[in-house]
């Protein structure tokens, strides 16, 4: 089984309070759906980029902490999940789902990941 995150990208401008609240039933649901099926590994939101920081590496290699988020972009990442999947396309069935639920773009992408 491999891993895929499933992540979730969100305008700068989205102010969850005026989200419907049918999606957020649907969004649930599909979580449900998900972990019922055995797929679901790690699931969460993320507070707003504003909440962010990022640390960067400086020549005298002291870390630079600074506000937001690492790239400049007009959208963030809002969640994500990680799922246990047979392959990409499989994983991809899934993440249609959350677009149909959510009505937001997901990236769908493998994890390098090694079991000990």
């Amino acid at each position: 089984m491999m891993k895929f995150l499933v992540s979730v990208h969100l305008p700068d401008d989205f102010d969850p309070s005026l989200e419907d609240e049918l999606v957020g039933r649907k969004i649930h649901a599909l979580n449900d759906e998900i972990e019922a099926a055995g797929a679901m590994f790690f699931v969460c939101g993320l507070l707003p980029p504003e909440s962010a920081r990022t640390v960067r590496p400086q020549s005298d290699g002291k870390p630079l902490v600074t506000d937001g988020p690492f790239l400049e972009t007009k959208e963030h990442l809002g969640g994500f999940l990680i799922i246990d999947a047979e392959d990409m396309d499989a994983a991809l069935e899934w993440a249609k789902k959350g677009v149909i639920a959510g009505g937001r773009a997901i990236e769908v992408r493998q994890i390098f990941f090694q079991e000990e």
